[in-house]
């Protein structure tokens, strides 16, 4: 329990000293194309360059963005389950929801960014959580308007001779939150699971 709580103590500050701002990516971006832009003009004049040369590739998310909201999402997943859930399921946890988790929160930050470089830079992980037998573990929001994109739950299911299982999916706003994307099922035990964060 020390190492997971080190583990914790550790995100949560470099969530508390770093994650609180978190700027916009374009601009570092305008400052390496400012810098090529120079070094093309002692080479070849302006008027000279295609257009196409000279546009910012707005495709590409940073890789420290999606870095800063993936380690949001997994300390909020931790936070979720609270010490004696951790406890005993946290290594099926990183190994099997985690690596999920991560990919479809880069798809989904990706994909929105590629229709916008304004967009992506916006994006923020909520950190109100439920406590109780609430399944809401996170939702990606749009910092600007307060639109959720994605919001992931957890739900505990009792199955008849098996004992209690934790399933972990998301719903997207795409299709109204309606469907349940499946990431994982971890087992927990035939007893019951105590209540989240206790």
């Amino acid at each position: 329990m020390n190492l997971w709580m080190r583990k914790v103590f550790v995100v949560l500050v470099t969530i508390m000293t770093l994650g609180l701002y978190i700027p916009p990516a374009y601009v570092e971006m305008e400052a390496a194309d400012k810098k090529e832009v120079t070094e093309r003009e002692d080479s070849v004049s302006l008027e000279d360059a295609e257009p196409a040369e000279l546009e910012m590739e707005t495709s590409a998310v940073p890789d420290d963005y999606l870095h800063t909201i993936t380690e949001q999402a997994k300390v909020q997943m931790i936070t979720k389950m609270g010490p004696r859930i951790a406890d005993k399921v946290e290594d099926d946890v990183e190994k099997e929801i985690l690596p999920k988790m991560e990919k479809v929160i880069k798809a989904i930050v990706t994909e929105r960014g590629e229709k916008g470089e304004e967009e992506v830079p916006y994006y923020e992980i909520t950190e109100e959580l439920n406590r109780g037998y609430g399944e809401k573990i996170f939702t990606i929001l749009d910092g600007r308007t307060k639109e959720e994109i994605a919001r992931f739950d957890v739900r505990r299911d009792n199955r008849p001779g098996e004992g209690y299982w934790f399933n972990f999916h998301y719903h997207l706003s795409e299709d109204e939150f309606e469907e349940h994307h499946v990431l994982g099922e971890v087992y927990w035990d035939k007893n019951t699971p105590p209540k989240w964060m206790s």
